[in-house]
């Protein structure tokens, strides 16, 4: 039997989810807004269990508090908008009038452009008064509506919203009564194999979720509750009235905050002769959202809502395109909780690293892909940025090196080109060189030297040794305060001493890098007693021989020395490691503890 390719699977799964969200939207949006709040309302829930109360009446005291909080509010927006209602015919003049005046200032610019590419149509200009006249005709025909008409119309306007409160209230209370029975239900139905998975992902939503949507509608009253009492002060009508519309326009990603500030200028116009209300209403609703945005919310869950600001933006889009103006306050809601889910169920986890705050990629994984691309400049700023907070060798040990790692199965395998291989060898270099040379040295003192050859550590150590002379600084130094470098002269080897000679030195050490047997590397037997430390990269399998081979004479020219062999966690195991560390006076797994031993002086 053919297999059925997984891509038109998804597609089709996908394709159905959203018509089943789209036609649907009726009966899941009572069920979303019903969960949604319910798991707002946990940690009060939790908050009356610890003080004493059982799991149902801790609950139902809950419910019946969010019950009476919304039932007010919804009583008091219902009046101030009743009472707006009656109140606009005696803004319409004013407003009429500010909107003749912002029309004249638009105009002005404009006439002369408007004046060439106005197109004066004579014909529907003189059959305007007669159409106008049979539409008045049409109009004084219409028989006056009834009083029963006109309540019909009325309780129909009003009955689906409040039908639909009602449902969802009612499913709010289900849904916190029975939030212990639906999560056994949740745990049953991912089965047995699965049970730490659903518990994590449960834990998540309890903790995680269930705390932003609590702070979030705590802060987002708050706000409201501000603006109101801001805006009462300030002698602008209903202002209760603008506080809640605030409050929820603020569920509303960016766009929300955008109509209330938009809604409450207007009005501020409508009510004042000038335009000096208006614009104090406006500046004190822009400095109380970037105080609550910048002070007051980072304080309570957060930088971040756990989404990218563009994941927000679309998210906006995509739930108020299936399900309107419901579907954009719940977007954020929504959206957070698939991506917690994405971190524990493999179907949703592109859903989180599409949407989620926090990087997917690592930074050895960002840096390998950047120096793939030679993005040397956010390379550097990044390399910058840690070195700040951190060491060159911390660096190394995190970023430089796991990411050269990265590339090393890659070019075995020959899935990177040799565009690509040189370009990765010039990045190297120039990020190596921008990051760890000395500033005192400054650009002007440093001499390019062309990449002939492939081996860039070798290529670094000629770099360094255009600044510092053949023997990488003076020969002229106390006994015992040299750290020497030394590998094979392998690719891997000369890479690895010339960056851990540029970690040490930016402690301080005078660390200089040497191959190993090779004559003009050695600047007399006589300076032998310079050195303090030899370190050596740790072999691979085909070398080892040739490795305590070399270990074998440094014990003989320099017996005084401490040897010791770098062993990063990267580095394979050979048969012979036992052989390997017995060899050497001590072994270390990272830059930063060879650094640590170096400045040690042990």
């Amino acid at each position: 039997m053919p297999t059925v390719p997984t891509r038109p699977l998804y597609i089709i799964s996908a394709t159905c989810l959203l018509a089943i969200l789209y036609f649907g939207r009726d009966v899941l949006q009572s069920i979303a807004l019903a969960a949604i709040l319910s798991t707002a309302v946990a940690p009060l829930t939790r908050r009356f269990a610890r003080l004493g109360l059982s799991r149902a009446p801790a609950t139902l005291v809950t419910v019946v508090l969010a019950a009476l909080v919304l039932a007010g509010l919804g009583a008091v927006m219902v009046g101030q908008f009743a009472s707006l209602t009656d109140d606009l015919p005696s803004y319409r003049k004013e407003l009429r009038a500010k909107t003749r005046q912002l029309q004249q200032l638009a105009e002005r610019p404009l006439a002369t452009l408007e004046a060439r590419l106005q197109v004066v149509d004579v014909a529907p200009a003189a059959a305007a008064p007669r159409t106008a006249q049979i539409a008045a005709s049409a109009a004084g025909a219409q028989p006056r509506a009834s009083v029963q008409d006109t309540a019909g119309r009325l309780l129909a306007q009003i009955s689906g919203p409040v039908g639909k409160a009602g449902i969802v209230l009612v499913l709010f209370i289900f849904i916190s009564l029975e939030h212990e029975s639906l999560q056994d239900r949740l745990i049953r139905l991912a089965g047995d194999t699965a049970i730490s998975r659903t518990m994590q992902t449960l834990a998540d939503a309890a903790q995680g979720i269930s705390r932003f949507f609590f702070a979030q509608i705590v802060v987002n009253a708050a706000f409201g509750l501000s603006v109101a009492v801001t805006l009462w002060l300030m002698g602008l009508p209903h202002a209760f009235l603008w506080g809640m519309l605030s409050g929820v326009l603020r569920f509303v990603p960016y766009l929300g905050m955008l109509i209330a500030g938009a809604f409450i200028a207007l009005f501020a116009a409508a009510v004042d002769p000038g335009w000096t209300l208006a614009l104090a209403c406006a500046a004190l609703f822009l400095v109380l959202e970037v105080g609550v945005a910048y002070l007051v919310e980072p304080r309570v869950y957060g930088h971040s809502s756990g989404l990218s600001p563009l994941a927000v933006i679309v998210a906006a889009l995509v739930w108020g395109t299936l399900w309107g103006p419901v579907g954009l306050i719940l977007s954020t809601p929504l959206t957070l909780c698939l991506v917690v889910a994405g971190r524990h169920v493999q179907a949703l986890a592109p859903l989180t690293t599409l949407l989620g705050a926090a990087p997917s990629v690592g930074a050895a994984q960002r840096f390998y892909q950047r120096a793939l691309a030679g993005d040397i400049a956010a390379i550097v700023r990044d390399g910058q940025a840690r070195l700040k907070r951190g060491s060159l060798a911390a660096y190394c040990d995190k970023v430089l090196i796991p990411g050269m790692a990265m590339a090393v199965p890659e070019i075995e395998s020959g899935r990177v080109a040799e565009q690509q291989l040189d370009q990765l060898r010039k990045t190297i270099v120039e990020v190596t060189e921008e990051i760890s040379a000395p500033n005192a040295d400054g650009p002007c003192k440093r001499k390019r030297v062309p990449l002939m050859d492939k081996n860039i550590g070798s290529h670094l150590r000629k770099l360094r040794q255009s600044r510092t002379g053949q023997w990488q600084g003076s020969l002229d130094v106390p006994a015992h305060s040299v750290t020497l470098c030394a590998g094979l002269g392998s690719d891997r080897d000369d890479f690895l001493c010339e960056l851990l000679v540029r970690a040490l030195a930016e402690g301080g050490a005078d660390a200089r890098s040497v191959v190993l047997n090779r004559a003009e590397d050695n600047p007399g037997d006589d300076k032998a007693q310079l050195v303090s430390n030899v370190i050596l990269p740790y072999p691979f399998e085909a070398d080892v021989d040739a490795w305590l081979e070399a270990v074998a004479n440094l014990r003989a020219g320099m017996p005084h020395a401490c040897i010791v062999v770098l062993k990063l966690q990267l580095d394979a195991r050979v048969t012979r490691q036992q052989e390997v560390e017995k060899a050497v006076d001590l072994v270390v797994q990272s830059f930063e503890q060879a650094r640590a031993f170096v400045e040690s002086g042990v």
